[in-house]
């Protein structure tokens, strides 16, 4: 097919990208440079990994004149790893032979010469060939350090790994996650090794190093995110069980959810099949019953019913996996009859969704026509999501908004154009729906669903009676200090005698707390979660409004127990804020932040329902704002769905929309005062700029940051302002810049919006609030000390116009790269850092103070910080960064610092800062046990003696 003007364009630049990186293109024959035009303009991942792989650039046509790859997935991958001596050699072999061989798979996916079925088959047996070596290299390197774990007898155990969902089924999506679940077959101990440990302790250590290296994100990326959730007891279940432990597991305590998962369960590894078949008699009665099993049926309907409103809550029609008629119905009908006929009919036992549905026909359980809809819809939206993904590698199956994303996958699906192909969308996922609607039949209400256990409601009923209180607790509920519990529980109620609640709120709280006891006792740590549900309720029991959300909103009930067991600072932020209870509702909406480059529309969006003229209001609006959306990302940290860097990055992009919501009201306050300064007719913009450093500088905020920042402007001395009330131009920012501290910092019923610490600006407390740019250049050429250069690297701009980011970054990238006597720089840095200690003190015995303390982030702060003024003069290019993360990334990739060290430094400073995200969410102080962190504290010091000498 001929490319359209549109993609042309695309396809142009980067051939003429990768024309700049490779000189060398003579062995790409013409018809593979026309694929490579073809495949480089639908996809940016196929694009970026050419140009950051040179081997893969050289190969690639090698490897396109193979059919098929997947049976020597193994045998190169095993190869590979065998001559690598270090952890990270085999982590980066990983990575780069995943993103090698995605190139492949994508590249025919994009051409569309392969079928459906041999584009998942690839990247079912890349996944699984990933796993298994990864399993043999570390199961030798564990063995050599731990000995080989025996059974009674003395054979050596291996272990073996389920795949589960779709890997199961030999049908992973392009960027799928890869659900685990890891077992071995007898318990015993170690042999070969100075010390035995316990069968389980190895493979346990064992499995994290599989995780590790596949999950891990490093300089090269990550092979696979990594989902061990569908284990025995989910994630507080143990990482690997024994044969008898699971076999224990699902005939005691087994859940319907969890037969449905089972169904693909698969073994990785040809060479584990012996070994698998004794699990697998051991699991097929769970999974498949000898009768034909209705009993399953009220159970898939309420599965059923829980997609439908997961559907319609989160308006998923263009959703292409979880919308009506998505692929997970189709799934979903499969395994209907997989688990109700599985049992009698063989033929239904079969992982895949294509030889189920093959099975279906043969049976005749549903009509000829309707199988062949529910094929064809799955072939045209499987191919869509994998093209989808392939794009740019992205986990998703939204279809994009966007024109260029419309056009790129309509043209690689062989549209003409975008609506043509959201209409054959639309029509083979009315056909699945259609399917999906009658075999299940309309949603039932349960009234006998979820009960509320008898002593639940006793618990609340007899609140005055200590002894039946604290025997429910022991007896029934196994709770451990059960007479403490109770009397929070009894001190709750007393509390309640106090409040004005009415007959409508007692009744709803009658209701309600025997829900709620439910709800806490139903989780791990409900020790926790008691005190803390109880303070949001004492907080808001008088608006029976809230009491009523919670009671006819069982999954609000659910996520404020889930989110207030989790963290102390959420549970005090709903008691103080109930306003973002409203939150609580939508779990889907709760724990997806809002994406990173959306804060600055959604924050607009979201003061435009308030008159601008109304500035307590906007003030307010700012400060819910933030609240919310700092719900939602503490939310969806405690989640696991952001790692440490993400947060950082969702706190940061937050406090710059709020940052520049908060100038445009100040700026309204002052033009309607004084008019706006005459230098900036015909300009467009503001002629100010906010200079973040620090946390911000750097993209790491944390939850509980100030704002460390410096405003600029460029005003002429001679300007005036064109307002009824004439001041001077200079005097104008200077208020500009008073308004806006008191937007952050006046309190309202909300709080205030963030702490402002502007001391980093020229001369400090008691310099200019607001610096001209060129006085500003001066300063720093002329006067300032070289802590403040240090503090210099940290920044950057965060609001402002072209013109002064010009101004500001020449001054910054020529202060920075200044050279500097190398004795004098260490000796003042190293003074700052102990000056710094010293001030800020603090020192607890027997605990490591992960800021400050020989060892932390603030040492390593500071030996990125003297590499970039030390080093810069010479490698200008280290000047771009202003977060350290990307700082050591810069030092290597600049040849200052070895790759090993930077990537040492860059885990430890993740780690500890990861370490201090989670303490805040606990409300503690950013301080451990002094033993913890010890291999972290180790590199920093070893590094910083290296760089700065002994201290």
């Amino acid at each position: 097919m001929q490319l359209p003007p549109e993609l042309q364009q695309d396809a142009d630049k980067a051939l003429a990208q990768l024309k700049d990186t490779y000189s060398d293109f003579s062995q790409w024959s013409q018809e593979r440079l026309t694929q490579l035009q073809q495949v480089t303009a639908m996809s940016k991942f196929v694009t970026e990994a050419l140009q950051q792989d040179q081997t893969l650039f050289e190969q690639l046509p090698v490897m396109l004149a193979e059919s098929s790859r997947e049976q020597a997935y193994r045998e190169r991958l095993a190869a590979l790893l065998a001559v690598c001596e270090q952890e990270v050699d085999g982590h980066r072999v990983l990575r780069r032979f995943r993103n090698r061989e995605m190139v492949y798979i994508a590249w025919r996916d994009f051409l569309n010469d392969w079928t459906l079925e041999e584009s998942l088959s690839h990247l079912s047996m890349l996944a699984e060939a990933m796993i298994v070596e990864t399993y043999q290299w570390q199961y030798q390197v564990c063995c050599k350090e731990w000995g080989t774990p025996c059974n009674a007898e003395g054979e050596a155990q291996p272990m073996l790994i389920i795949g589960m969902g779709k890997l199961g089924g030999g049908e992973l999506n392009f960027s799928s996650d890869i659900d685990l679940i890891f077992t071995y077959p007898e318990n015993g101990e170690t042999q070969g090794a100075r010390r035995s440990i316990a069968n389980a302790q190895f493979f346990t250590r064992l499995g994290q190093r599989i995780i590790k290296a596949l999950d891990q994100q490093t300089f090269d990326g990550f092979c696979y995110r990594v989902d061990m959730r569908l284990r025995p007891f989910g994630e507080s279940g143990p990482l690997v069980m024994s044969y008898a432990a699971l076999e224990d597991y699902y005939q005691e305590q087994g859940r319907d959810w969890e037969r449905y998962a089972m169904v693909k369960a698969r073994v990785m590894g040809r060479e584990m099949y012996p070994e698998y078949q004794e699990l697998r008699q051991m699991l097929r009665p769970f999974v498949f019953r000898r009768y034909i099993d209705f009993s399953a049926i009220q159970s898939l309907r309420r599965m059923k019913s829980m997609i439908s409103s997961e559907v319609r809550r989160r308006g998923l029609g263009n959703n292409i996996k979880l919308g009506a008629g998505g692929i997970r119905e189709v799934e979903f009908i499969a395994q209907v009859f997989q688990l109700i006929r599985g049992g009698r009919e063989p033929s239904l036992r079969g992982r895949g969704l294509l030889e189920t549905l093959d099975a279906i026909e043969t049976l005749k359980l549903l009509e000829l026509g309707e199988v062949d809809q529910l094929r064809d819809g799955y072939c045209f939206l499987r191919r869509q999501e994998n093209l989808l993904q392939a794009m740019a590698d992205k986990q998703t199956q939204t279809l994009p908004d966007n024109e260029p994303e419309q056009r790129r996958l309509a043209f690689a699906m062989g549209f003409d154009d975008w609506q043509s192909m959201l209409s054959a969308t639309e029509q083979h996922m009315l056909n699945i729906h259609n399917v999906f609607a009658n075999l299940i039949g309309e949603d039932e209400e349960d009234e006998d669903a979820n009960p509320i256990a008898k002593h639940f409601h006793e618990l609340w009923d007899m609140v005055g009676r200590a002894e039946v209180i604290e025997h429910i607790l022991q007896h029934d509920l196994n709770v451990e200090n059960a007479h403490d519990k109770c009397a929070t529980i009894q001190q709750f109620k007393a509390d309640l005698a106090k409040k004005t609640l009415g007959p409508r709120g007692r009744e709803v709280l009658n209701r309600l707390m025997p829900k709620v006891f439910s709800a806490i006792y139903s989780h791990k740590d409900a020790e926790f979660g008691l005190p803390r549900v109880l303070h949001v309720l004492h907080r808001i029991v008088t608006r029976t409004t809230y009491l009523e959300l919670l009671d006819e909103h069982p999954a609000a009930l659910t996520q404020l127990v889930r989110l207030c067991t989790a963290s102390p600072m959420i549970s005090e932020q709903l008691g103080r804020y109930p306003i973002l209870l409203d939150e609580l509702l939508d779990p889907a909406h709760l724990y997806n932040p809002v994406p990173l480059e959306s804060y600055k529309t959604e924050l607009r969006d979201y003061l435009a329902r308030i008159p601008e003229e109304d500035m307590e209001q906007q003030m307010e609006a700012l400060r819910q704002f933030k609240q919310t959306c700092i719900l939602r990302i503490a939310a969806a940290d405690i989640a696991g769905v952001l790692p440490v860097m993400k947060v950082s990055d969702h706190l940061t992009y937050l406090a710059e929309a709020i940052v520049e919501a908060g100038i445009n009201q100040a700026w309204q306050q002052m033009a309607a005062k004084y008019g706006e300064p005459t230098h900036l007719k015909d300009r467009g913009s503001k002629g100010f700029a906010v200079i973040g450093y620090g946390k911000v500088g750097g993209w790491e905020l944390g939850y509980n940051s100030d704002l460390d920042i410096v405003f600029m402007h460029d005003c002429p001395v001679s300007v005036y302002t064109d307002g009824k009330k004439e001041i001077d131009g200079r005097q104008f920012y200077l208020r500009l810049a008073q308004r806006i501290i008191h937007i952050f910092s006046t309190r309202t019923a909300s709080g205030i919006l963030y702490e402002v610490d502007t001391r980093l600006r020229p001369s400090g407390a008691s310099g200019l609030l607001v610096s001209p740019t060129d006085a500003f250049d001066d300063y720093q050429h002329n006067d300032a000390w070289t802590w403040e250069h240090q503090a210099l690297v940290r920044a950057r701009m965060i609001y402002g116009d072209a013109q002064l980011e010009q101004a500001f970054g020449a001054t910054r990238h020529n202060i920075l790269c200044k050279s500097r006597d190398k004795g004098a720089l260490i000796e003042q840095v190293v003074d700052m850092r102990e000056k710094m200690r010293d001030h800020l003190g603090g020192k607890k015995a027997g605990r490591f103070m992960l800021k400050q303390d020989p060892g932390g982030i603030t040492d390593i702060e500071f030996l990125a910080q003297y590499l970039v003024l030390q080093y810069s003069h010479d490698k200008p290019k280290l000047t771009r960064w202003s977060d350290n993360v990307r700082i050591f990334e810069s030092m290597m990739a600049q040849g200052v610092m070895a790759e090993g060290q930077a990537m040492a430094l860059t885990c430890a400073y993740t780690t500890l800062r990861d370490e201090i995200h989670h303490r805040n969410l606990l409300n503690l102080d950013a301080d451990v046990a002094e033993e913890k962190f010890e291999p972290e504290k180790a590199i920093v010091v070893e590094a910083w003696n290296a760089w700065l000498g002994t201290r």
